[in-house]
């Protein structure tokens, strides 16, 4: 298997005599973990300006954590950072921009709507586009597949930076066909050049492939983390931990004041009403490194994946997260101070695209029945998908 990046680097002069700009982070490596901001410089790439996604473009910040870059500490090049202390930030200025001929794009993406590098990707082009900057994408893989589709669809009125396009929860593209998307299915007028990998197919999990895996943020650590993600997710939106500041995060959930063996109970109870398959629960006890009750012992649940290839992980975090409400109704709260920039819709309903699901989750309803409403808007995204695919279904 070979990225875009490795592809690229085969022969860069297409980028002769062009001023480049580079958004990357730590991920954009080769299989031999040399970043490729060192394998463009000594390829004689003129490499103008880098540009710095949510952590940065060596991964130091947290999340939701605001980023002050102005020199790459290893290479000395100027440095622009895309998020900021504001929603403003996220975007490039087009003074950043203007004096560049093209921008390259090289971050591993993990499969999630949340996850903010492919909304970065988008806001680049909708700046770059005008300015007839043309926009280079080296394509990764997608790690949690590229088949299965999971969610629902972003809401107008709904969107944020963990949900800036009509993407569903679980997309399965990768950034390159997103980048397609943008274009093609969301009024960005942009010209863009994806740089395909070699070597992956749409129903590879990463780990069936040979690129190494390099943690893609802070909190993402392994590809069991990623394979969960896309409904664990949504414990940011609550007063529980998700296990923040520990080795598992996202497969940890908890609070102070939950008994953790009722809280297995309900998600065992709540999984079989909701037809989950693929995940078990263990009661457990973790003590968070930082953000929510930051080193307070919290009673919860540990999630297991048991077959990754049955797991809805959207209704997984559903499930998990109405049983963290129901097992104490009077202390759960939903987030409600500022989330990525946005005070109003509150956080569960940014990260769901729409109030659906908490007010299913509040009126105490089955969520079966929600996914299956929902059912529409997946198959119309689906339709709107296949345009952009660039690698073969099975």
């Amino acid at each position: 298997m070979r990225s875009g990046l490795e592809i690229l680097l085969e022969d860069v002069s297409r980028l002769k005599g062009l001023r480049v700009g580079f958004v990357c982070n730590h991920t954009a490596i080769d299989r031999n973990f040399r970043h490729g901001i060192d394998r463009l410089v000594q390829a004689g790439v003129n490499l103008v300006r880098l540009f710095g996604p949510e952590h940065g473009v060596r991964a130091t910040a947290q999340d939701m954590e605001g980023v002050e870059e102005f020199r790459d500490p290893v290479t000395g090049i100027a440095t622009v950072s895309l998020y900021g202390d504001s929603a403003e930030s996220l975007y490039p200025s087009a003074e950043q921009v203007r004096d560049l001929d093209v921008i390259l794009f090289d971050i591993q993406d993990i499969g999630s709507r949340y996850y903010t590098y492919q909304a970065t990707l988008g806001f680049v082009m909708k700046v770059a586009g005008p300015l007839g900057i043309k926009v280079i994408v080296l394509d990764r893989p997608n790690p949690i597949d590229g088949l299965t589709l999971e969610g629902n669809v972003v809401q107008p009125g709904f969107e944020s930076f963990v949900g800036a396009f009509p993407l569903a929860v679980r997309h399965a593209m990768t950034v390159g066909e997103l980048a397609l998307f943008f274009r093609d299915h969301c009024g960005i007028s942009c010209d863009v050049e994806v740089i395909r990998c070699e070597g992956w197919k749409r129903e590879m999990w990463y780990d069936q492939g040979d690129l190494p895996w390099v943690y893609p943020s802070p909190n993402m650590p392994t590809l069991d983390t990623a394979t969960v993600y896309p409904g664990t997710c949504l414990i940011e939106a609550t007063n529980l931990s998700e296990g923040r500041g520990t080795t598992r995060p996202f497969h940890l959930v908890g609070a102070p004041w939950i008994n953790p063996q009722a809280f297995v109970r309900e998600c065992e109870r709540r999984s079989a009403d909701a037809g989950l398959e693929g995940v078990a629960y263990r009661p457990s006890a973790f003590v968070p490194g930082f953000q929510k009750h930051a080193r307070q012992r919290c009673g919860g649940i540990e999630i297991h994946v048991t077959d990754r290839t049955r797991l809805n992980a959207y209704l997984l975090g559903m499930v998990v997260t109405a049983a963290g409400r129901a097992v104490d109704p009077q202390r759960f709260a939903w987030r409600t101070e500022m989330y990525e920039f946005v005070t109003d819709p509150i956080a569960i309903d940014l990260l769901t695209g729409s109030a659906e699901y908490r007010e299913t989750v509040e009126s105490e309803e089955a969520l079966r029945p929600l996914m299956e409403r929902w059912s529409p808007q997946l198959k119309a995204f689906a339709a709107k998908r296949e345009t952009c695919l660039l690698y073969p279904s099975p």
